[in-house]
């Protein structure tokens, strides 16, 4: 399996107890959707499965795991900060009428006093707020994404018009 036949969920963070038992971070929004009775871990640059024993998944983008021949802390510590996937055919279906901010990456950001801002390359979560970066000459300009900065968005031609406080793009214009 290689990482191009995988979508990116997450990273192990940290151990819990002595007897193997590792805490899950995910990045992949619908993490409660997926079927993670095998994970996959980048060690070395190759995805290695790991079978689950056992997880219990919690609210808070987390979840508490033991894997299969992991049963000291001292095994579990070799495994903390990988990165972890799932093959493509286990990524959950998603009703297409359901956006979301992170849809906006690769649209193209305008703002209406400004023209042409660029190509969205990053949509962040913030806890208060999502957080779009957009290239312009080579600097990467942030701007929040909430509903009184957006005009509207054109999921066919992949655009969003924003209205962005004054000011705001000028800081990532000067030098």
């Amino acid at each position: 399996m290689t990482i191009d036949h995988c979508f990116y969920i997450g990273y192990i963070s940290k151990t819990r107890g002595l007897k193997g038992e590792v805490q899950l971070f995910f990045e992949f929004e619908d993490y409660m959707d997926l079927d993670l009775d095998l994970i996959f871990l980048e060690v070395n640059k190759k995805l290695v499965p790991y079978f689950v024993d056992a997880i219990k998944l919690q609210q808070n983008s987390t979840a508490y795991a033991t894997f299969e021949d992991i049963d000291h802390i001292d095994k579990a510590q070799a495994i903390v900060r990988k990165k972890m996937y799932l093959p493509n055919d286990k990524m959950p279906e998603r009703d297409p009428e359901d956006f979301t901010y992170k849809d906006l990456v690769g649209f193209l950001a305008i703002e209406e006093s400004e023209g042409e801002l660029g190509e969205i390359t990053h949509v962040q979560e913030m806890p208060q707020q999502f957080i779009a970066t957009v290239d312009i000459d080579g600097k990467d300009a942030m701007f929040p994404l909430n509903e009184d900065f957006i005009v509207g968005i054109d999921p066919e031609e992949q655009v969003i018009v924003l209205r962005l406080p004054e000011g705001l793009i000028d800081m990532y214009l000067e030098d």
